[in-house]
């Protein structure tokens, strides 16, 4: 039955093995009921819930409204533009027939490197200052990947790791302390999450296509051209911020130096066990996701499966994964708040745990199919076809998890780390997330698949454990948030 109704579209497509194919519609039709569900079993929910505030809270709906599309108009773009430069960086540094893993590698030290001080200067200088510097390098970087000097491209990768600290730490911090000075519930900021992961999810789908359109156009330097101009749109997007600090006492942003920042930051990070749990667990749940990246193409090839790997289609399909992550997180947490009353204090704990629980589980999958020394395992020889829906499925099941843990932890984030501290504090969660990847990165190159793929499910079932532990003690959220302005 399914075959007939997707062979009309089959046609549409490029041609592509048939396996990827039906992997590829399958996940679009199910992102399309989900999206549907969701609007018709979960809007009256979502509504309700917003409306149960106070009446000063519902009448500043709008408000908020117009402040989360102005946050998200950026998130979108500086995403689109990453994720541009992400799926053809590796094809481009091949055909410049330079050290990849040498450039990649000096990208994760250098995040690693600056990651505990850099945030720091973001609280003191301002996150929408942060957050325009962050255009520049990347503007800067995208040049620079115009030219095949290995020089050139290392330094793009040091300045590269500067960046994306910036980017996982000033936009979010400058949302975060905007959201709580205009004064809108701080339930909201998690809808707010929910939609970023949506956004992320759909971006990286529409990157794809977008950074594929400019290669066949421009060549394999399209995609980073594309970005450049994105990245200037973020850019004046941005300029029609307000600025927001760290550390501000009455007003007064230049009551503390930088060293006071820094020394603050990692002195509420270790004084707080709940804040270092939370460090830890982004460390381990992201280092395992970043680790997975670099193994999902090489394990599928080594099925062999009927005509080839598809990698485009496949990551359209695994990024369709996220996006229905997204859309099923906010119902889900709405169900655990209002119909798990008992819970509702430690919903996002519980939530978060449940999460990290499934992928570990389903990042321990693929170990069955996967056969030392480069050879398929025997039950790979035996039903190859089998092995190949089993792991991709175990991938899809993944990318699922990720599109929800990533609202749930900036939910999670937001609840425990002070506004004043923000930035510091998100970049120092960096420092062991980059020692994680690079030593993730050096156990694709050495160790067997299946090896690796207990070692992400460890990280993750760890991740699992230490969101269980927040459960225990967890006060109230408006008692547990330590404002420090």
């Amino acid at each position: 039955m399914l075959a007939l109704i997707f062979a009309p579209v089959k046609e549409l497509l490029p041609d592509w093995p048939e396996w990827s194919l039906d992997i590829l519609i399958t996940m679009a039709f199910l992102l399309l009921v989900c999206g549907g569900l969701t609007q018709a079993f979960a809007q009256e929910e979502n509504d309700s819930s917003l409306n149960q505030s106070k009446h000063d809270d519902a009448a500043k709906l709008p408000k908020f409204y117009q402040f989360r599309r102005k946050y998200i108009s950026v998130y979108l773009v500086i995403m689109l533009a990453d994720w541009m430069q992400g799926t053809h960086m590796y094809t481009l540094y091949l055909s410049y027939g330079v050290n990849i893993s040498a450039l990649f590698l000096t990208g994760f030290l250098s995040g690693a490197i600056f990651a505990p001080f850099l945030g720091s200067l973001v609280d003191k200088f301002g996150r929408k200052r942060s957050c325009i510097v962050y255009c520049l390098l990347e503007i800067v970087i995208n040049i620079l990947e115009h030219y095949d000097s290995f020089t050139i491209l290392i330094v793009g990768r040091v300045l590269g790791g500067i960046s994306t600290n910036l980017l996982f730490s000033a936009f979010e911090s400058w949302m975060t302390t905007e959201h709580r000075k205009k004064g809108f519930p701080e339930e909201w900021l998690s809808k707010t999450y929910s939609v970023c992961s949506i956004g992320n999810g759909t971006m990286a789908v529409f990157a794809g296509i977008v950074a594929q359109v400019l290669e066949d156009y421009l060549g394999q330097i399209g995609p980073f051209q594309g970005a450049v101009g994105l990245t200037s749109l973020a850019l004046l997007l941005v300029l029609g911020w307000e600025e927001n600090y760290g550390e501000e006492h009455a007003g007064d942003h230049t009551s503390s130096s930088v060293s006071h920042q820094f020394y603050e930051g990692w002195k509420t990070t270790f004084s707080d066990s709940r804040i270092m749990r939370i460090g830890l667990t982004q460390a381990l749940s992201e280092g395992a996701m970043y680790t997975w990246v670099f193994t999902w193409v090489p394990s599928l090839l080594s099925l062999n499966p009927p005509g080839g790997v598809p990698t485009g289609c496949v990551f359209s399909s695994l990024m369709i994964a996220v996006t229905i992550g997204g859309i099923l997180y906010q119902p889900i947490q709405n169900f655990v708040k209002n119909r798990l009353s008992p819970l509702r204090s430690v919903s996002a704990e519980m939530f978060a745990s449940l999460i990290y629980l499934l992928a570990a589980a389903a990042t321990a999958v693929p170990v069955m199919c996967l056969g030392s020394e480069g050879k398929p395992s025997v039950l790979a020889s035996a039903h190859p076809a089998m092995c190949l829906n089993i792991i991709m499925a175990s991938f899809l099941v993944f990318e699922l998890c990720v599109g929800m843990f990533m609202p749930v932890a900036g939910t999670l984030r937001s609840k425990y780390v002070p506004d004043a501290l923000q930035g510091g504090i998100l970049n120092i969660f960096r420092l062991p997330l980059n020692a994680i990847v690079v030593s993730g990165t050096y156990a694709t190159d050495y160790l067997e698949a299946a090896l690796v793929y207990k070692l992400i499910s460890a990280c993750l079932l760890l991740s699992a454990f230490l969101q269980a532990t927040m459960m225990i003690h967890t006060k109230d959220e408006s008692s547990a948030k330590k404002k420090t302005q």
